[in-house]
């Protein structure tokens, strides 16, 4: 049995950002990582476009966590890897290591176990499953990682930052790119991933487009696309055979809560992560949870922050338990999600708002009495929007916390 203040899961940025803020606010610390190295994802992203925000630098994913880590070392805090914690309930932690079985006692516990991508077999992709599918975070850890090319002739679904990104990658080590497919009619990453790794390389993007069909037995002879009405549904005579080698999917990350469901959190549906006031404190109290666990983010910068965060407000809690009633958000009208989802107290909160489609020109309201007036509004970029004191104090007042998103004609 070891006791601690704070035990943070995760060792990627959240989690680093959440151990380092719980050891300055005064807290015993520890920091549990699967993996044999901190940092996440972060080692096998050699792209660049991280740190902007924090560093005002712009670094590579490993110089990113390389300053992280650096930082975190700084401080008094007991790193454990390769262990994987296998039970969690509020105030205790079970994980298992090549050294043995750990039990932790923790004051306050900070769940920032970061997501996973979504596989073939989870989209229902029709094929026999030969060699040459993967997820676009595996191939990307296949160049990056291990020198190794998952082919020669590539097809990519879905326009998510990842998959994007690896259309850039894959191009630059001689693999053909014949085309980026995205299910919806508009694009899912963002906008300088775009131009800057599909068109500064004439790499198509297919709209409302999707697989009807994979070739091959033994491995990706080809796949066949096929274009989709506004409802999604396949239209005859638009199928065409793409021939490629590999098929690399780019179809979205869940957020990895199986642990969560183990200590009763209550999971938001639009979401898949757990359901958080202001403090990150989610339904159990004394559970906190951040990053990409909670819902995934934009930039890793935000990860951080919002590690940061939950590790001040997890110490926090160990100096004044008090009870919390608060207003609890719901989704309105062209909204698809939102973070935090209840308010407890007034004080100035950030409320990250995803829409439910593009916007030329919208008004966000909160409550009754919280607009914003908004200017391009896009799913692949969330809207960060400041609630004062006193916005927040009215609408716990009043008891209404409606969140919509209208498109101004």
């Amino acid at each position: 049995m070891r006791s601690y203040d704070v035990v943070v899961i995760g060792g990627g940025p959240a989690g680093i950002g959440a151990a380092r803020s719980g050891a300055r606010c005064g807290a015993t610390v520890a920091l549990i990582e699967r993996d044999h190295e901190l940092g996440g994802i972060l080692p096998q992203c050699i792209h660049h476009g991280f740190g902007l925000g924090r560093f005002q630098e712009e670094l590579t994913g490993p110089e990113y966590a390389t300053r992280e880590i650096d930082l975190l070392q700084r401080e008094a805090i007991d790193i454990f890897l390769q262990t994987t914690v296998v039970d969690l309930k509020a105030g205790l932690v079970e994980a298992i290591s090549p050294q043995g079985r750990y039990t932790f006692k923790a004051g306050a516990i900070i769940l920032a176990m970061g997501s996973r991508e979504r596989t073939a077999t989870a989209i229902g992709l029709p094929s026999r499953r030969p060699a040459g599918i993967f997820t676009a975070g595996a191939a990307q850890r296949l160049v990056n990682i291990e020198g190794c090319l998952p082919g020669k002739q590539a097809v990519i679904v879905g326009s998510g930052d990842i998959g994007l990104i690896m259309a850039r990658r894959l191009s630059l080590e001689g693999v053909n790119v014949a085309c980026v497919l995205e299910i919806l009619p508009y694009p899912g990453g963002l906008l300088r991933n775009r131009v800057q790794c599909l068109d500064d390389f004439g790499i198509p993007l297919f709209l409302s487009h999707s697989v009807s069909k994979v070739w091959g037995d033994k491995r990706v002879e080809g796949v066949t696309i096929v274009k989709l009405d506004d409802r999604g549904s396949p239209i005859t005579g638009t199928e065409r055979k793409i021939l490629c080698d590999c098929l690399l999917l780019s179809v979205g990350l869940i957020p990895e809560n199986e642990l969560s469901q183990k200590a009763g959190v209550k999971l938001d549906p639009s979401t898949g992560g757990p359901i958080v006031d202001q403090d990150l404190e989610t339904s159990v109290r004394g559970i906190f949870a951040c990053g990409n666990v909670v819902t995934i983010s934009d930039l890793v910068d935000d990860v951080t922050s919002q590690g940061e965060l939950a590790g001040e407000r997890g110490v926090a809690f160990l100096k004044n338990q008090f009870s919390k009633e608060g207003v609890e958000l719901r989704r309105g009208h062209g909204v698809r999600s939102f973070l935090p989802q209840v308010l407890v107290r007034p004080e100035q909160v950030e409320l990250m708002v995803r829409a439910a489609f593009p916007m030329e020109r919208a008004i966000l309201s909160i409550g009754a009495g919280s607009f914003f007036k908004l200017q391009k509004v896009k799913p692949a970029q969330a809207l960060k929007i400041k609630l004062s004191k006193e916005q927040v104090a009215e609408i716990l007042r009043s008891g209404n916390g409606i969140v919509e998103l209208e498109e101004v004609r």
